[in-house]
């Protein structure tokens, strides 16, 4: 499969040692159990968590970084999905908004509320167009906006499926008149507005490793799963930039398959039961290393980019604008913090190609602006992050892309003849807003292969900080003055609130455990908070800090001073002498230039 990540990238490694990471050495030293699941997306980790609640012995690896494919590439939406009545999917729009309603609920530290508005420019087009588009999954003659009586006629169904255990406000229909009051920078050739209620998720690689933690602790409780495995310590580990390399051999109900540690280059052998491929876009590959040829998977590319421009975050006043662009393709611009992003493309992707957003795309992103506010100019110069992932969409062959499925399905694969082999099961397909649904479902496949049944629901489960996460405005400020002192003033308790919900009580009760001090380059970190991530995150490399356990690069923060005191920091924890940190500073660089169109000039050769 050669050295790629999650995200079918080739690696840009860096020199290290041969020191040993705690999460593979829990791997290697134990190199078995009942399942092992291939990959750490959402999907994976989510079934991570699933799986270690029932007391199921479990492990997981992923070869890049947690949610570092198309996890971390996503809209950073939790929505019902509208469009999808279109093809027909009303049991996953359905499934959608009840897990929508949910998240908003076990999620609420990550998981906000967002206001959406769609502009609409007529009133009955697409009318004759749509049943056929119903029909066939094909667009039939030159695409057509969407007019007020089908998205009418939409919001009405969502808002019969959003009932289910939900508080979402319905829908509204502004005229025109009334429409550009609210949001004057809007077209002023529209006819009408509508507005409803979906969500965002602003941390969507810091939710999945709360999912992460939150199975890691099912894990560690003493008794949890088989006699044996108790015996020999925790029963849920995972571990990231470890690969499966091979398939090696096939016992009596398990396979062998070789692991390979992508930071030292090391190999070992790990037997399981039950193999689970949630590697996304790549369940193909990772099946050909297990020496299965399968055909599921026909991912499309989605490309986002991230502004800094007050004038458009005005536009947007705070919500969610989401239409049809002239082409026939959703895309939306929304704000996020005091950044706007804006996406997203969704065209067949070359798999044998990095997945970065295109200047051809970027153009595409400006036109739609206009197309929805015509007095708003837009430069590159305001582009501070761009990012692109390939969705995990099934094989569609001559279904254009917008017309896929966002379903997902399982493939099982039996063992041999005789009984030999472990079972596999490939997940084909899947959405953010569903994992939790999606993760009950893949753990009750894999309870009924090992005969134990399911104790425990993640229904109404708080995920990670998301526990007792205050739920108003004043409870927030409460929480906040009650973790200030004298050298943690409301700003800096404000920011690891956001970041960790309320574990930041933890990591606090850490901050407070020595000397600390804010980095020189940014106030938004400290010297003992990166050493907490270091011994609490696996952090694999110095840009996992910029990208997934922080919202640095995405925000268009990162300085070369910052990337030569994190390194500095971060060496005496991981490992790193001083060739590892320069070699981690030229890799930050070569990720962020490569794949989000950032130049960071470091300070050191």
């Amino acid at each position: 499969m050669g050295l790629k990540d999650s995200s079918g990238h080739p690696f840009i490694s860096s020199a290290r040692g041969s020191s040993e990471r705690a999460s593979v050495g829990s791997l290697r030293q134990r190199p078995n159990a009942r399942v092992l699941i291939v990959g750490g997306g959402i999907n994976g980790v989510g079934t991570f968590r699933d799986l270690a609640l029932q007391g199921v012995d479990v492990a997981l690896v992923e070869r890049g970084d947690y949610c570092q494919g198309a996890s971390g590439a996503s809209s950073h939406m939790i929505h019902g999905g509208i469009r999808y009545l279109e093809n027909g999917e009303f049991r996953l729009v359905r499934e959608s908004v009840v897990e929508r309603n949910r998240l908003l609920r076990i999620a609420p530290h990550y998981v906000k509320p967002l206001q959406t508005t769609i502009p609409i420019f007529s009133t009955f087009s697409g009318v004759l167009a749509a049943p056929l588009r119903f029909l066939t999954h094909k667009q039939h003659g030159k695409p057509k906006e969407r007019g007020a009586f089908l998205i009418k006629l939409g919001l009405s169904l969502y808002d019969s499926f959003s009932r289910d255990g939900g508080n979402v406000p319905r829908h509204q229909f502004r005229g025109r008149k009334r429409a550009l009051a609210e949001l004057p920078m809007l077209h002023p050739g529209i006819k009408y507005a509508a507005t409803y209620f979906d969500a965002s998720v602003h941390n969507p690689e810091r939710l999945t490793l709360d999912v992460l933690q939150d199975g890691e602790k099912a894990g560690g409780k003493t008794g949890a799963g088989t006699a044996a495995a108790a015996k020999a310590g925790k029963t849920a580990r995972a571990s990231n930039y470890l690969a499966l390399a091979s398939i090696k051999s096939h016992g009596a109900g398990s396979s062998t398959v070789e692991l390979r540690d992508e930071l030292t280059g090391k190999v070992f052998d790990f037997t399981a039961d039950v193999i689970i491929n949630t590697t996304g876009a790549w369940v193909d590959l990772t099946n050909q290393a297990m020496g299965a040829a399968t055909s599921f998977m026909g991912g499309t590319k989605g490309s986002h980019i991230v502004l800094d421009h007050p004038g458009l975050l005005a536009a947007c006043n705070g919500r969610e604008i989401f239409f049809e662009h002239t082409d026939g393709r959703i895309v939306l611009i929304y704000p996020m913090g005091d950044r706007v992003l804006v996406g997203t493309t969704d065209v067949d992707a070359d798999m044998s190609q990095d997945a970065v957003c295109t200047d051809a795309e970027i153009d595409y992103f400006f036109d739609l602006i206009g197309h929805v506010f015509p007095d708003i100019t837009v430069s590159r110069g305001q582009i501070v992050y761009t990012f692109s992932g390939v969705r995990p969409l099934p094989r569609h062959d001559a279904t254009q892309p917008g017309f896929v499925s966002r379903d997902y399905r399982i493939e099982r694969r039996a063992p041999e003849a005789g009984g030999s082999g472990a079972v596999v099961l490939s997940l084909v397909g899947g959405k953010w807003t569903t994992f939790r649904a999606l993760a009950e479902h893949l753990s009750n496949d894999v309870l009924a292969e090992l005969a134990m049944e399911r104790k425990v629901s993640t229904a109404k489960l708080a995920i990670g900080g998301g526990a007792g996460f205050p739920d108003s405005e004043a409870g927030i400020q409460k929480w906040i003055k009650a973790h200030m002192n004298a050298d943690r003033d409301a700003d800096r308790v404000a920011g690891l609130l956001t970041r960790y919900g309320t574990r930041a009580g933890e990591v606090i009760g850490h901050l407070d455990g020595g000397p600390d001090s804010l980095l020189r380059s940014t106030r938004e970190l400290s010297v003992r908070e990166l050493e907490y991530m270091a011994a609490n995150e696996q952090i694999g490399h110095l840009v996992d800090v910029l990208i997934r356990r922080t919202s640095l690069a995405f925000r268009g923060l990162v300085t070369g001073e910052l990337l030569n005191e994190i390194a500095e920091i971060l060496a005496a924890p991981l490992g790193w002498d001083a060739a590892d940190q320069a070699a981690e500073i030229h890799h930050a660089q070569e990720v962020l230039k490569r794949y989000h169109g950032v130049e960071v000039h470091s300070l050191v050769s």
